[in-house]
Protein backbone atom coordinates (compact mmCIF):
# COMPACT_ATOMS: atom_id res chain seq x y z
CA UNK A 1 0.00 0.00 0.00
CA UNK A 2 1.31 3.67 -0.60
CA UNK A 3 3.30 4.65 2.14
CA UNK A 4 2.03 8.45 1.37
CA UNK A 5 -1.56 8.18 1.68
CA UNK A 6 -0.99 5.42 4.80
CA UNK A 7 0.59 8.64 6.52
CA UNK A 8 -2.12 10.93 5.32
CA UNK A 9 -4.71 8.26 7.01
CA UNK A 10 -2.53 7.94 9.99
CA UNK A 11 -2.54 12.37 10.40
CA UNK A 12 -6.23 12.35 9.66
CA UNK A 13 -6.98 9.91 12.54
CA UNK A 14 -4.63 11.79 14.58
CA UNK A 15 -6.15 15.41 13.90
CA UNK A 16 -9.54 14.10 14.29
CA UNK A 17 -9.24 11.53 17.66
CA UNK A 18 -6.08 13.28 19.14
CA UNK A 19 -3.24 11.37 20.56
CA UNK A 20 -4.16 8.35 22.27
CA UNK A 21 -0.93 8.04 24.20
CA UNK A 22 1.01 4.79 24.08
CA UNK A 23 -0.03 1.40 25.80
CA UNK A 24 -0.82 1.86 29.10
CA UNK A 25 1.42 -0.12 31.17
CA UNK A 26 4.45 0.57 33.29
CA UNK A 27 7.14 -1.84 32.01
CA UNK A 28 7.59 -4.63 29.02
CA UNK A 29 6.27 -7.45 31.36
CA UNK A 30 3.01 -5.26 31.88
CA UNK A 31 2.11 -5.48 28.07
CA UNK A 32 3.17 -8.87 28.22
CA UNK A 33 0.02 -9.78 30.53
CA UNK A 34 -2.37 -7.25 28.68
CA UNK A 35 -1.65 -8.37 25.44
CA UNK A 36 -1.88 -11.98 26.75
CA UNK A 37 -5.36 -11.11 28.96
CA UNK A 38 -7.27 -9.09 26.82
CA UNK A 39 -7.83 -11.90 24.34
CA UNK A 40 -11.67 -12.11 23.98
CA UNK A 41 -12.44 -9.97 26.46
CA UNK A 42 -12.87 -6.39 27.14
CA UNK A 43 -9.81 -4.05 28.76
CA UNK A 44 -11.85 -2.87 32.21
CA UNK A 45 -11.94 -6.99 32.93
CA UNK A 46 -7.77 -6.94 32.01
CA UNK A 47 -7.88 -4.02 34.84
CA UNK A 48 -8.88 -5.95 37.48
CA UNK A 49 -7.11 -9.05 36.78
CA UNK A 50 -3.88 -6.94 36.38
CA UNK A 51 -4.31 -4.95 39.34
CA UNK A 52 -5.28 -8.14 41.41
CA UNK A 53 -1.75 -9.30 39.91
CA UNK A 54 -0.36 -6.36 40.88
CA UNK A 55 -0.95 -6.11 44.50
CA UNK A 56 0.38 -10.48 45.22
CA UNK A 57 3.25 -9.56 43.38
CA UNK A 58 3.94 -6.06 44.69
CA UNK A 59 4.00 -4.84 41.02
CA UNK A 60 6.81 -7.23 40.02
CA UNK A 61 5.54 -9.28 37.39
CA UNK A 62 8.59 -11.14 36.71
CA UNK A 63 7.50 -13.30 39.82
CA UNK A 64 4.40 -14.83 38.08
CA UNK A 65 6.71 -17.93 38.04
CA UNK A 66 6.50 -18.47 41.32
CA UNK A 67 2.91 -18.54 41.51
CA UNK A 68 1.06 -21.57 41.46
CA UNK A 69 -0.77 -22.10 38.58
CA UNK A 70 -4.48 -22.58 40.17
CA UNK A 71 -3.35 -19.03 42.17
CA UNK A 72 -2.91 -17.42 38.66
CA UNK A 73 -6.25 -19.28 37.43
CA UNK A 74 -8.24 -17.43 40.45
CA UNK A 75 -6.28 -13.46 39.88
CA UNK A 76 -6.87 -13.50 36.29
CA UNK A 77 -10.62 -15.13 36.40
CA UNK A 78 -11.75 -11.70 35.38
CA UNK A 79 -10.77 -11.99 31.71
CA UNK A 80 -12.49 -15.39 31.39
CA UNK A 81 -10.35 -18.31 29.54
CA UNK A 82 -8.17 -18.33 32.61
CA UNK A 83 -7.09 -21.85 32.51
CA UNK A 84 -5.62 -21.14 28.88
CA UNK A 85 -4.53 -17.70 29.75
CA UNK A 86 -2.42 -18.90 33.06
CA UNK A 87 -1.11 -21.66 30.86
CA UNK A 88 0.00 -18.82 27.64
CA UNK A 89 1.29 -16.73 30.72
CA UNK A 90 4.06 -18.88 32.44
CA UNK A 91 4.99 -20.46 29.01
CA UNK A 92 5.53 -17.04 27.77
CA UNK A 93 7.19 -16.00 31.16
CA UNK A 94 9.04 -19.26 31.45
CA UNK A 95 10.83 -18.41 27.92
CA UNK A 96 11.47 -14.79 28.78
CA UNK A 97 13.49 -16.10 32.13
CA UNK A 98 15.62 -18.10 30.18
CA UNK A 99 16.36 -15.07 28.19
CA UNK A 100 16.63 -13.43 31.60
CA UNK A 101 14.04 -10.56 30.37
CA UNK A 102 16.60 -9.14 28.32
CA UNK A 103 14.35 -7.49 25.78
CA UNK A 104 17.36 -6.23 23.39
CA UNK A 105 19.39 -9.25 23.58
CA UNK A 106 16.10 -11.44 22.63
CA UNK A 107 15.25 -8.93 19.24
CA UNK A 108 18.86 -9.24 18.93
CA UNK A 109 19.15 -12.80 18.63
CA UNK A 110 16.03 -13.90 16.77
CA UNK A 111 15.73 -10.70 14.62
CA UNK A 112 13.17 -11.15 11.77
CA UNK A 113 12.42 -14.79 13.12
CA UNK A 114 11.44 -13.28 16.24
CA UNK A 115 7.42 -12.94 15.45
CA UNK A 116 8.30 -17.25 14.38
CA UNK A 117 9.61 -17.76 17.93
CA UNK A 118 6.52 -16.45 19.39
CA UNK A 119 3.91 -17.35 17.49
CA UNK A 120 5.29 -20.86 18.49
CA UNK A 121 5.13 -20.25 22.34
CA UNK A 122 1.05 -21.49 23.65
CA UNK A 123 -1.71 -18.82 23.60
CA UNK A 124 1.02 -16.43 21.74
CA UNK A 125 -1.31 -16.08 18.22
CA UNK A 126 -0.87 -13.36 14.91
CA UNK A 127 -2.23 -10.42 16.79
CA UNK A 128 -0.98 -10.58 19.91
CA UNK A 129 2.83 -11.42 18.61
CA UNK A 130 2.59 -8.47 16.41
CA UNK A 131 1.75 -6.55 19.56
CA UNK A 132 4.61 -7.95 21.71
CA UNK A 133 6.94 -7.15 18.45
CA UNK A 134 5.61 -3.34 18.37
CA UNK A 135 5.15 -2.67 21.54
CA UNK A 136 8.06 -4.39 23.48
CA UNK A 137 10.48 -5.37 21.08
CA UNK A 138 10.42 -2.39 19.40
CA UNK A 139 9.83 -3.41 15.56
CA UNK A 140 7.97 -1.63 13.12
CA UNK A 141 5.22 -3.85 12.19
CA UNK A 142 1.27 -3.01 11.51
CA UNK A 143 -1.49 -4.97 14.19
CA UNK A 144 -4.03 -5.65 11.73
CA UNK A 145 -6.88 -6.17 14.39
CA UNK A 146 -10.64 -6.56 13.36
CA UNK A 147 -10.79 -3.16 13.92
CA UNK A 148 -8.03 -2.57 11.13
CA UNK A 149 -9.71 -5.07 8.97
CA UNK A 150 -12.98 -3.13 9.14
CA UNK A 151 -11.62 0.43 8.65
CA UNK A 152 -9.38 -0.61 5.64
CA UNK A 153 -12.28 -2.65 4.43
CA UNK A 154 -14.73 0.18 4.28
CA UNK A 155 -11.34 2.19 2.79
CA UNK A 156 -10.23 0.35 -0.05
CA UNK A 157 -13.69 -1.18 -0.80
CA UNK A 158 -11.92 -4.03 -0.86
CA UNK A 159 -12.83 -7.10 1.66
CA UNK A 160 -10.17 -7.96 4.00
CA UNK A 161 -11.96 -10.88 6.37
CA UNK A 162 -9.06 -12.21 8.23
CA UNK A 163 -5.74 -11.00 10.16
CA UNK A 164 -2.82 -12.13 7.11
CA UNK A 165 -4.13 -10.38 3.82
CA UNK A 166 -4.00 -7.09 5.61
CA UNK A 167 -1.48 -7.83 7.84
CA UNK A 168 0.72 -8.67 4.33
CA UNK A 169 -0.48 -5.49 2.80
CA UNK A 170 0.33 -2.75 4.65
CA UNK A 171 4.31 -2.13 5.39
CA UNK A 172 4.70 1.08 7.31
CA UNK A 173 7.89 2.19 5.80
CA UNK A 174 8.56 5.43 6.73
CA UNK A 175 6.43 5.39 10.09
CA UNK A 176 8.80 6.04 13.12
CA UNK A 177 7.96 3.27 15.91
CA UNK A 178 6.09 5.74 18.01
CA UNK A 179 3.59 6.86 15.15
CA UNK A 180 3.54 3.16 14.21
CA UNK A 181 2.23 2.27 18.05
CA UNK A 182 -0.13 5.42 17.60
CA UNK A 183 -1.85 4.65 14.22
CA UNK A 184 -2.46 0.88 16.45
CA UNK A 185 -4.05 2.64 19.13
CA UNK A 186 -6.36 5.35 16.81
CA UNK A 187 -7.29 2.56 15.11
CA UNK A 188 -8.57 1.14 17.87
CA UNK A 189 -10.26 4.39 18.98
CA UNK A 190 -11.63 4.52 15.66
CA UNK A 191 -13.24 1.30 15.93
CA UNK A 192 -14.69 1.78 18.97
CA UNK A 193 -16.71 5.13 17.92
CA UNK A 194 -17.47 3.49 14.27
CA UNK A 195 -17.56 -0.12 14.53
CA UNK A 196 -19.27 -0.58 17.67
CA UNK A 197 -22.83 0.58 20.06
CA UNK A 198 -24.71 1.13 16.77
CA UNK A 199 -22.57 3.27 15.34
CA UNK A 200 -21.26 3.07 11.36
CA UNK A 201 -18.70 4.29 9.35
CA UNK A 202 -20.90 6.25 7.18
CA UNK A 203 -20.89 8.67 10.11
CA UNK A 204 -16.92 8.65 10.59
CA UNK A 205 -15.25 12.00 9.60
CA UNK A 206 -13.43 9.30 6.71
CA UNK A 207 -16.50 8.73 5.17
CA UNK A 208 -16.27 9.96 1.47
CA UNK A 209 -12.50 10.19 1.93
CA UNK A 210 -10.28 9.00 -1.19
CA UNK A 211 -7.78 6.84 -0.18
CA UNK A 212 -6.08 4.66 -2.80
CA UNK A 213 -4.57 2.30 -0.49
CA UNK A 214 -3.86 -0.09 -3.66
Amino acid sequence: MKQDVLKQLYQDLLKNLGDQGNWPAESPEEIILGAILVQNTRWENVLLSINNLRQVLDGDFKKILDLEPETLQDLIRPTGFYKNKSKSILRVFSWLDQHAYNYGEIEDNYGKNLRDELLGLFGIGQETADVLLLYVFDQLVFIADKYAQKLFSSLTRKEFSDYSSLHQAVELEGFSLSEAQQFHILILEFGKIYFARGASFEESFLFGATFDLT
